[in-house]
């Protein structure tokens, strides 16, 4: 959290990004794509996103509250990854040229508009602010994923992140079903 608090003040550069990456700033995706210091602000604020999801759904009970965080940088790390090997190796562009920190950093920021979830205490608000995170993050994403891969195509990155979360959910359900309760 050095990251973010600096001799006693809140580094500026540090809200600035998330709030541009809440305002789908398409400069911010290309500023923090390009910036390798920016990838603990990026885990930073997928922590911080999953921790607001936690205080949101608070009313749904405590228990994974603690977990939450850690899961979500795994997850956070293999989907940068997954998107990598299928927007820069299956389907690039002619202008594609991406690595895996780079999708790191843009992905770890279109989390923050997942910081509205905090909202969510009440069951009520809770459905409006995590439907309305989901969609926005889901956007954030796109955004990120067009820029770290250099795509001029905004569907083609559309089609990559609906592909990548096939993959992914597929996988889950498979990991489920082994491991689930029978």
């Amino acid at each position: 959290m050095a990251i973010i608090w600096y001799r006693g003040k809140m580094n500026s550069q540090y809200i600035n990004r998330i709030i541009r990456a809440c305002k789908l700033d398409v400069s911010l995706y290309e500023e923090v794509e390009a910036d390798k210091s920016a990838t603990l602000q990026a885990a930073s604020v997928v922590v911080l996103s999953s921790l607001a999801a936690g205080v949101g759904a608070i009313s749904l009970g405590a228990s994974n509250f603690l977990m939450a965080p850690l899961l979500s940088l795994v997850s956070w790390y293999i989907w940068a990854y997954l998107i990598y090997l299928i927007g820069a190796k299956l389907f690039p562009e002619p202008t594609t040229k991406s690595d895996h920190g780079e999708l790191l950093r843009t992905i770890g920021f279109s989390s923050a508009p997942g910081l509205i979830r905090v909202f969510g205490f009440t069951p009520e608000l809770m459905s409006i602010t995590f439907i309305g995170a989901g969609i926005w993050m889901l956007i954030a994403m796109i955004v990120a994923v067009r820029q770290a891969l250099d795509y001029q195509s905004t569907w083609r990155a559309i089609g990559v992140v609906v592909i990548g979360f096939l993959v992914q959910a597929i996988f889950l359900i498979m990991i489920l079903r082994i491991f689930g309760p029978s």
